[in-house]
């Protein structure tokens, strides 16, 4: 499973991006899908999931209220829409999937999901 993530970049405290992963390789809805982060001298961070039919979601509390996964298996693309940006948003954002068809109910950890994207880089300016 190849995932590319685009739509990072830079952008001023408050405003908004729309993070976009595309899939290739396996059926997209086999795939549960989520979003990570990693800023600098920090933890990688679970920030949201989505069940492979997109029916069920967890979130982070970090971000809650202020991001949204969802997914187009019709386009075998998840997105992250990120609104009220705060500088420390600031990390390389990645998308990653593991081969599940049940629903998704708590955080994971990074190492339960098998492909990961090679990162875009979210930049928060004030």
């Amino acid at each position: 499973v190849e995932l590319v993530e685009s739509g990072g970049g830079l952008v001023q405290a408050g405003g908004s991006l729309r993070l976009s992963c595309a899939a290739s390789g396996r059926a997209f809805d086999d795939l549960e899908m989520a979003w990570f982060r990693q800023a600098p001298g920090k933890d990688r961070e679970f920030l949201s999931s989505i069940s492979y039919n997109g029916r069920s979601t967890v979130i982070a509390d970090s971000v809650k209220g202020r991001f949204t996964i969802s997914r187009n298996n019709t386009k075998s693309t998840v997105y992250l829409q990120m609104n009220g940006l705060k500088l420390e948003d600031t990390a390389i954002y990645y998308c990653v999937s593991r081969i599940s068809r049940s629903g998704v109910y708590s955080i994971r950890k990074g190492i339960d999901y098998t492909y990961w994207g090679q990162g875009t880089q979210v930049s928060v300016s004030s």
